[in-house]
């Protein structure tokens, strides 16, 4: 069945353009005839004609309040930006915080905290800073509070899930009380992307206490209950004009899938993420709900680290790599809803995806090969999934029916949603992970792949790959830095421990009450930014 919601997707430039239109005044009838004297369908026209009407005539209503559940939540949720590993965290991030740029549909950043970035070699740069901006608690924000957030990431008691890419900072410093000056260690011209993420969110200068949150964003923290509930309530101070909407948000999470979506369908709570492409018909067929789709960056993993791993065993991993059928896996355990991947993270969305890497195949034989080199055949494997991460359970259950036609027993161990991200994700010789997107290249090598990195899942030390990736963020020839990612891509796929099967499609699931709710390319709840930009219709 078509969703409902991506009917008209490949056209929504076009739809934006009709209700600039129609904004202008121009008639309904003459856009009518426009459309069909440029060769669209009757029934096409006037369905996106009607779309375009619907998008221009919803004018954002204030007030109102809304209830989230999300998968993941846990006593290790938290409201330290820089500490930040779970969809919900993010959440909160951007629901209380503000960054010094955003990253908007294109994932291109877009100014924010920041008036102005500026650098004449991508590695000394100067950033001004709005003037009109109150903390929570009242105090203006300065250019103190950029440098301490910046440089707390590289401090080890912080314990910052970016310290990889934080120890790029040479030197960040004041030049009086609005403009920050960021040197780098080596050239980077993503800079701009790369703080306009949730972890670099800024906080106030000196802050060490996280049991509420302190910060520039569109809500106020009322309540934080770790693993229980969250309750944001509106800032009514906020620095941009007529924002937010809404006058309180409560978060919480329900692990479990059935009643997650059983919620949204009696009403009980607004918007839900996320939503698994089997069980996107009930939503699709429901009244009262919509089902959003995001064409995103986000994949599933398989991991294999410590004897099993790429260190160890780069055998074993070339056999479980040679086991996945990607056709199967798209089909069966995400229900058509992706894209094939190929055992490196760059989507083949991205500008810098290298489409010259050959596809590795499901091939039995290849891993039977792989798997009696490595001295593992005939051997009881354990691999952990949960529906945390998202389809783990299926692809693993897949795996394992190839497994036993080559001579290797893989024995599942479900675990429970709730938790699984801090006690048990890469904790195992095998498991899998849920990555989100990252709007550069850069960064999803730094925090997943780079030797030191503190997410380097499955625990693999290339010294090639490193220098590759220091030398790309240096390089200002676009051909040239496309490259050397394409080189880092390749290396990925031989050699490093994961295995990618596909890019998923974000599914969220919200009420129709719910407006202004949109796609975001790096993935579910609006790119985690909905909270200061939807409404409750009347």
């Amino acid at each position: 069945m078509q969703d409902k919601n991506e009917k008209f997707g490949a056209h929504q430039d076009l739809v934006e353009g009709i209700a600039e239109d129609l904004g202008r005044g121009v008639s309904r009838r003459s856009v009518l005839q426009a459309m069909l004297a440029s060769g669209i369908l009757a029934t096409t026209a006037g369905g996106l004609l009607t779309t375009a009407s619907n998008a221009y005539a919803q004018t954002p209503r204030r007030g109102g309040r809304i209830k989230v559940a999300v998968q993941s939540g846990s006593n290790a949720d938290t409201l330290d930006p820089a500490k930040g590993a779970t969809t919900v965290d993010y959440m909160r991030a951007y629901t209380f915080y503000n960054g010094l740029t955003t990253l908007d549909t294109k994932l291109a950043p877009q100014m924010s905290l920041a008036a102005s970035f500026a650098s004449e070699d991508a590695k000394l740069w100067i950033v001004k800073l709005r003037k009109d901006v109150r903390f929570h608690d009242g105090k203006p924000f300065t250019s103190a509070d950029v440098v301490y957030s910046l440089l707390r990431h590289k401090k080890p008691e912080t314990a910052s899930k970016v310290r990889a890419v934080a120890e790029q900072f040479e030197e960040v410093k004041a030049n009086g009380p609005d403009e920050v000056q960021i040197r780098l260690v080596a050239p980077n011209a993503d800079l701009p992307a790369i703080l306009g993420t949730y972890h670099f969110c800024i906080v106030r200068d000196g802050t060490t206490d996280f049991s509420t949150a302190n910060g520039t964003g569109p809500f106020k923290c009322k309540e934080f209950r770790p693993g229980v509930r969250t309750i944001a309530v509106r800032n009514e101070e906020y620095w941009k004009p007529g924002l937010p909407y809404l006058d309180e948000i409560e978060s919480f999470s329900i692990p479990d899938e059935g009643a997650r979506i059983n919620a949204l369908l009696s009403g009980d709570v607004d918007l839900i993420n996320p939503v698994n492409p089997r069980s996107a018909a009930r939503i699709t067929e429901a009244s009262g709900v919509n089902l959003m789709a995001s064409n995103t960056g986000n994949y599933t993993n398989l991991i294999l680290r410590d004897d099993l791993g790429p260190v160890q065993n780069p055998d074993f991993v070339l056999a479980m790599k040679y086991l996945l059928d990607r056709q199967q896996i798209n089909k069966v355990a995400y229900r058509g809803y992706g894209t094939i991947g190929n055992d490196q993270p760059i989507a083949p969305n991205h500008r810098y995806y290298f489409d010259g890497l050959p596809q590795r195949p499901h091939d039995p034989d290849k891993a039977k090969f792989h798997l009696q080199k490595s001295g593992m055949a005939g051997k009881t494997v354990p691999i952990v999934a949960s529906i945390a991460a998202t389809g783990s359970v299926d692809v693993a259950q897949l795996m394992q029916l190839s497994a036993q036609q080559i001579g290797l027993k893989l024995d599942i161990k479900q675990m429970p949603a709730d938790g699984y991200w801090s006690n048990h994700w890469f904790k195992h010789p095998i498991s899998f992970g849920n990555i989100n997107p990252r709007p550069t290249a850069d960064l999803m090598f730094t925090l997943f792949f780079k030797s030191d990195a503190n997410w380097n899942e499955s625990g693999w030390k290339n010294e090639q790959f490193d220098q590759l990736l220091l030398a790309a963020r240096g390089e200002t020839d676009d051909a040239k830095r496309k490259k050397l990612y394409g080189d880092m891509q390749v290396l990925v796929h031989e050699k490093g421990g994961i295995g990618i099967p596909q890019f998923n499609v974000s599914l969220d699931g919200y009420s129709s009450r719910l407006k202004g709710y949109s796609e975001h390319p790096l993935g579910g709840l609006m790119g985690y930014m909905y909270a200061e930009q939807v409404w409750l219709d009347a």
